[in-house]
């Protein structure tokens, strides 16, 4: 399977998975209009876009194709967080053909259950496995060990017909929907 970088520095770039990888990548299209919304909606930011020189966690990483295409767009880091070793592997392969390991962190963890963060994300994507109830576990976790900066902007994939209740500190601010998948954006108060 391949994935195309929708758009930035690294667009039209292949990144690779590796057969037998058990991964529901986020669509061209989705992750288009997702970026596309990152850029131009207003999350109580003061009109600033999250994306522009943030750190990035994308947890549930896969491959990493939602992280690349943060850095691809103007991204400072990102952080990948998958506990799958394949996944890790991919992730890493698909950072050194891109050239971006000195922007990039690569960890074999559990994002409902992380280590403690030194240096908190002002974006986050999440995109665990559909119908998991893993969203929301990780959305807590993640804020309680540090990773979550004040006011950070939160992605949570989910399956279309799927609800998840955010923990609280985190208030929806959009929902998007894009065939099989819905898209929920969540701002960190808490």
């Amino acid at each position: 399977m391949s994935l195309r970088i929708v758009a930035g520095t690294h667009r039209g770039r292949m990144l690779r998975a590796p057969e037998g990888l058990d991964i529901r990548p986020t669509s061209a299209r989705a992750r288009e209009s997702l970026f596309n919304i990152l850029a131009h909606a207003d999350f109580g930011l003061g009109g600033a876009s999250p994306l522009a020189g943030a750190r990035v966690l994308d947890a549930f990483a896969g491959v990493g194709a939602l992280g690349i295409e943060a850095l691809s767009r103007g991204a400072a880091h990102c952080t990948f967080m998958d506990k799958s070793p394949v996944a890790v592997r991919a992730i890493g392969d698909n950072l050194r053909m891109l050239k971006e390991t000195e922007r990039a962190l690569v960890l074999r963890a559990d994002a409902t259950q992380p280590q403690p963060s030194r240096q908190p994300c002002s974006l986050c994507f999440l995109d665990p496995p559909y119908r998991s109830g893993d969203g929301p576990k990780a959305m807590a976790g993640l804020a309680r060990a540090g990773w979550l900066a004040p006011g950070a902007v939160v992605t949570l994939e989910l399956a279309r017909t799927e609800d998840a209740e955010a923990p609280p500190g985190f208030v929806q601010v959009d929902e998007r929907r894009y065939g099989a998948a819905k898209i929920l954006i969540y701002r960190c108060d808490g």
